[in-house]
């Protein structure tokens, strides 16, 4: 259920806070360019009309959301800062300071399985149209990368250890009484494989793994037989079965009991041989620098993410781009909906010479996409991703390509104000030296 809108004629008598503001403030003057109304108008109907506890505004959500992925936050940190930062307030709609938090942060989490995918992609495409003409240029460069899920790098033993608490906790949670829960036994275990690599502790280890393995399998068991045959735990049950019966020739390897969906992603990185997450898809505008495109996948070739990226590009923006440039791992087609792939291959002899030298300009150009995942990644929250599932995947990657779209634009207002105050300290030191000037003769 929404509030009921509150009329703000009636303000405090000494204080605005508005007028307290400095309205040269990045912060100050984006609040003004977002289309907040459009917000309201997409999710008021995801809200009842009549039933429940009144919800928190929904410009103040979604201003959470926006400060959470420009600023580099978690839900509890944006929420606490924005007790404490007036243009924080402002910027989700505050007209007098409030010293205490919004709401608490899991709300957060709510709004943002309330309003899902699409809405999310609404407030990427709104920082898209703040760009202007920028985000709108029809030559793009694309690439993929990796968003690494929140979990530890996954071993056997890790995997195996995790299972054995998870079933005493299952068995806690029935009543059920196990004929052993191996607390002792698992301490030694542990203590056989801390230091397994020195060459005196190595059948030591090897034992302490296989023994490990063995206790989690006989726990699965004996859940099996005790628990009755409708319980709410089959689901946990077959994920315990499938980590322990894969090997290393196995496919679609369980990495994480928390978040089985997680792949195991090689980009030939020499200081990370194997990233453990989700792909990514990126659509860069190649001369302007605004990112028109976030797509989250699996582990897909590289060449077949490029058609759905462009179909979110043709959704957000209405039309369709000219060229896409990639690099080699895009090989394939060469055209897809009307849009000319370029990738790095010969040239044909057909090409002239400044067809070829256009070409050569692109594939240079195209570079430029690396840093800006490098930047979205450690300003943004997409180098570790805490959101849950599948769906946290997709819409971490739209967040924070949104984040640095808005950062973008930020960073625009503060160059313009700097430039305006350049030109009038010029202006003041030319008339005065030029004043200087003519009185010397």
């Amino acid at each position: 259920m929404l509030q009921s809108i509150k009329k703000d004629g009636q303000r405090s008598l000494f204080f605005s806070l508005e007028d307290s503001l400095n309205p040269h403030h990045p912060l100050y003057i984006l609040s003004h360019q977002v289309d907040w109304d459009m917000f309201e108008r997409a999710f008021t109907p995801l809200y009842c009309l009549d039933n429940g506890t009144p919800a928190k505004p929904i410009r103040l959500m979604v201003g959470l959301l926006i400060l959470k992925h420009v600023r580099n936050l978690s839900d509890e940190s944006v929420v606490e800062q924005w007790a404490e930062n007036i243009y924080y307030q402002y910027f989700c709609g505050n007209q007098e300071f409030t010293p205490c938090p919004p709401c608490a942060s899991s709300e957060l989490v709510h709004f943002r399985k309330r309003i899902g995918e699409r809405g999310i992609e609404l407030i990427f495409k709104e920082s898209i149209r703040l760009n202007g003409k920028d985000g709108r240029e029809e030559h793009l460069s694309a690439d993929t990368t990796v968003q690494e899920k929140n979990i530890t790098f996954p071993t056997d033993t890790k995997l195996q250890h995790k299972i054995i608490k998870k079933c005493r906790q299952i068995a806690q949670k029935s009543g059920i009484v196990l004929r052993q829960t191996y607390t002792r036994t698992l301490k030694k275990l542990l203590l056989d494989l801390r230091l397994s690599r020195h060459p005196k502790n190595k059948n030591k280890a090897v034992k302490a793994r296989r023994k490990i393995k063995t206790i989690a399998g006989r726990l699965v068991r004996e859940l099996e037989r005790k628990l009755p045959s409708t319980h709410p735990f089959i689901l946990d049950l077959t994920l315990f079965q499938q980590v322990l019966q894969q090997t290393k020739q196995s496919k679609n390897k369980i990495y994480s009991l928390h978040e089985p969906q997680v792949q195991c992603i090689s980009k030939g990185k020499e200081q990370k041989k194997y990233e453990f997450g989700n792909k990514v898809s990126i659509l860069y505008t190649q001369n302007t620098g605004v990112i028109v495109g976030a797509l989250a996948f699996k582990n897909q070739y590289d060449g077949h993410t490029l058609e759905p990226a462009l179909e979110q590009y043709e959704r957000l923006l209405g039309k369709q781009p000219k060229t896409v440039t990639a690099d080699r791992g895009y090989k394939g087609s060469a055209t897809i909906n009307h849009t000319d792939v370029q990738t790095p291959k010969p040239f044909s002899k057909k090409l002239s010479q400044y067809q070829q030298q256009k070409k050569k300009k692109s594939f240079r150009r195209r570079a430029a996409i690396e840093p800006i995942i490098g930047h979205v990644k450690s300003d943004h929250r997409l180098s570790r991703n805490y959101y849950k599932g599948e769906f946290g995947d997709a819409i971490n990657v739209m967040l924070a390509a949104a984040g640095f779209n808005f950062k973008r634009i930020m960073n625009r207002y503060k160059k313009n104000i700097a430039d305006i105050f350049t030109q009038i300290l010029t202006r003041f030191f030319l008339i005065r030296y030029r004043v200087q000037w003519k009185g010397a003769f």
